[in-house]
């Protein structure tokens, strides 16, 4: 390892810790330990790290080819596609293209079954169905001598999985339904509000990590109790005493009361149970999920599952709403 106060230090290395400075003027000192992470193998190639402090590299040993980047997954993701990608491809003997299909109401093992044979008979490109956890994608790759050729090869297969599957795809390359969902807003220009129970939050919370979010959702109210869904949002107490708070009816109202409060093109509820207790009534995983729109209000009602995770029956129910968003902006069966 180069010495940092040694005169011959390579240039990349006094480039990573002129970065380091940089990153912590204005903040407190930066110490010896922010200090030590320019310190780089002699020789290695310097991957720079634009979201944090420690930068990355690579170096042979041994005839072996080793890579090392920060722990911190935002800073690991975004290194590796900036820079150890492109890197990776000179090692490569050619260019490979990745793309991947997402897929919502549909689990891995029927698209499994759907393309079983074709996927058997490929090389390249290839194709192959992952498991998340509340949805899943086919990822399709292709390997060739330029990044335009393997993008030729990827395309048809893409296209083709798209088909096959109809309306259970929700994009190419997104990272979630509420990223297909805004894009989907923006083209039509259209806004949305939120009345959330059971996910606590967890639809607003989604939708605004995306950059640009604020021009299309207005607000949301997080009801999680009775009293709340009275005094927040105008629902009639006797409506929910009588049907209870996990109920199509409510979920109905929660959705309807929101866009009117809000003045927003679309109003979206849920209500349910996310464990580990029942209501006497449902059983935990029981979610009704809603949407009023353009004066029409659609319910939804989920049967999740009772040993089920309340983080998975969240963030189930939080899809549910997304899709029954992207659905109705698509024109699909909602």
């Amino acid at each position: 390892y180069r010495d940092l106060s040694a005169k011959s230090i390579i240039e990349d290395v006094e480039d990573s810790l002129r970065r380091l400075e940089s990153y912590f003027k204005g903040r407190p000192a930066m110490g010896e330990n922010q200090r030590k992470q320019a310190m780089l193998p002699e020789g290695c190639t310097v991957f720079h790290n634009n979201c944090g402090t420690a930068p990355g590299c690579a170096f042979k040993k041994d005839g072996v080819l080793v890579v090392m980047l920060p722990g911190p997954p935002k800073e690991c993701n975004a290194m590796f596609a900036e820079s150890v990608m492109p890197f990776l491809r000179e090692y490569s003997g050619g260019q490979i293209v990745s793309h991947s299909v997402h897929i919502f109401g549909m689990g891995e093992s029927s698209v499994d079954q759907i393309f079983r044979g074709e996927m058997n008979a490929m090389t390249n490109p290839t194709m192959a169905p992952y498991a998340k956890e509340c949805d899943c994608l086919v990822q399709v790759t292709a390997k060739a001598d330029t990044q335009a050729e393997a993008e030729s090869m990827c395309a048809p297969v893409v296209e083709h999985v798209k088909e096959t599957l109809g309306e259970y795809v929700f994009g190419v390359d997104v990272e979630s339904l509420e990223e297909s969902v805004i894009a989907l807003l923006r083209e039509k220009s259209m806004t949305f509000a939120a009345a959330e129970s059971c996910t606590g939050g967890d639809v607003a919370r989604r939708f605004t990590a995306i950059p640009g979010a604020s021009a299309f959702f207005l607000g949301g109210a997080v009801t999680y109790t009775n009293g709340a869904k009275a005094k927040l949002l105008g629902i009639d107490p006797a409506l929910i005493e009588e049907k209870g708070a996990v109920s199509r009816e409510v979920a109905k109202e929660m959705a309807e009361h929101i866009r009117a409060l809000t003045g927003a093109d679309i109003g979206v509820g849920v209500t349910g149970l996310a464990g580990p207790d029942g209501d006497g009534v449902n059983e935990v995983g029981t979610v009704f999920v809603s949407m009023s729109v353009d004066g029409e209000t659609y319910v939804r009602e989920l049967h999740l599952g009772a040993m089920r995770s309340r983080s998975f029956i969240r963030h189930m129910a939080g899809n549910h709403v997304y899709d029954m968003m992207r659905r109705w902006l698509t024109g699909l069966k909602i």
